[in-house]
């Protein structure tokens, strides 16, 4: 797999829990004082134990500074694009332009069917991810909207604020025709958790989206690759995912990123948020973008 030589950057996932907000506060003042570039935040909004996503990433946004945001991935079945558009737009710019717009199509039917959203089988929820992303995008642009396809028709919405930059736009997804979608489309493809796609299976999913990036008259090399590891740092017994000591992790994370194609890693530590945060924030981080730079600059 190329390594498209994007820049390494590093998150860490927080914990939506209604029950957790002291701890999730901590986390992501820990993530600040630690360096890292992304606070990421998923978005199941059925889950009644969970706060809504952007209520939460508004909050703590007011809390740090720096670090940008990013939804791993909101709901588009839930959100529609323009409104989803106009809420980035508006964080973004209350912000300083901290928001990066994770999007996925939808990864529970029956959830989304019992808040009131429409339950769109497989075809209909790729057809309308593509035709949101086309959506948002000019949105996100500040320009005026005029859009019908199968999915969506927006009849002459003129989109604001604009963003002090341009807001990301990627899109999560594992199977064939929403990678497909990512290689058209997104700024970056975020692929779940390596228990759900684990590395051996991701060469064949990043060839996807380069050919489907090149058949747009894309470059592949343009879009972002972000892996959600979820894991353990240290002899950690019944942990799942990624588990080793600092050395395991950075030769773990530097192959995934020079071999595999990734250039952005979002941590979903299993046990002892804090701690491994930091350990992951002042060791592995540093040593992965030193031994990545070392490969890059001997090729």
């Amino acid at each position: 797999m190329t390594d498209h030589q994007q820049p390494l950057t590093f998150g860490v996932s927080l914990d939506p829990s209604v029950d957790k907000l002291p701890e999730t506060r901590q986390l992501a003042r820990a993530a600040v004082a630690g360096g890292l570039d992304y606070l990421a935040v998923q978005d199941h909004a059925y889950q009644p134990s969970y706060f809504d996503t952007w209520t939460l990433i508004s909050h703590l946004a007011a809390e740090t500074d720096r670090i940008s945001f990013l939804t791993d991935v909101a709901d588009l079945q839930l959100r529609p694009p323009t409104m989803l558009a106009k809420s980035a737009a508006s964080l973004s710019v209350l912000t300083g332009g901290r928001v990066v717009l994770g999007v996925g199509g939808g990864p529970s039917p029956d959830a989304i069917a019992a808040m009131g959203g429409p339950r769109r089988g497989g075809p209909a929820t790729v057809a309308y991810t593509a035709e949101a992303l086309q959506i948002m995008r000019r949105a996100l642009a500040g320009d005026a909207v005029r859009f019908r396809g199968e999915q969506h028709t927006v009849e002459g919405y003129q989109a604001g604020p604009v963003p002090p930059g341009p807001v990301p736009l990627w899109l999560g997804g594992q199977r064939p025709r929403m990678l497909s979608v990512a290689g058209r489309y997104a700024d970056g493809w975020i692929s779940p958790l390596n228990i759900y796609v684990p590395p051996a299976e991701v060469p064949a999913r990043q060839r996807v989206i380069d050919e489907a990036a090149r058949a747009a008259g894309r470059d592949p090399a343009s879009i972002r690759r972000i892996y959600n590891v979820i894991g353990a740092i240290g002899p950690y017994r019944g942990a799942t995912g990624l588990v080793g000591d600092v050395r395991v992790w950075v030769d773990m994370l530097t192959r995934w990123a020079v071999d595999l194609g990734f250039d952005t890693f979002v941590f979903w530590p299993v046990t002892a948020h804090r701690a491994q945060l930091e350990v992951f924030a002042a060791q592995v981080v540093p040593a992965v973008r030193e031994q990545v730079r070392q490969i890059r600059g001997q090729r």
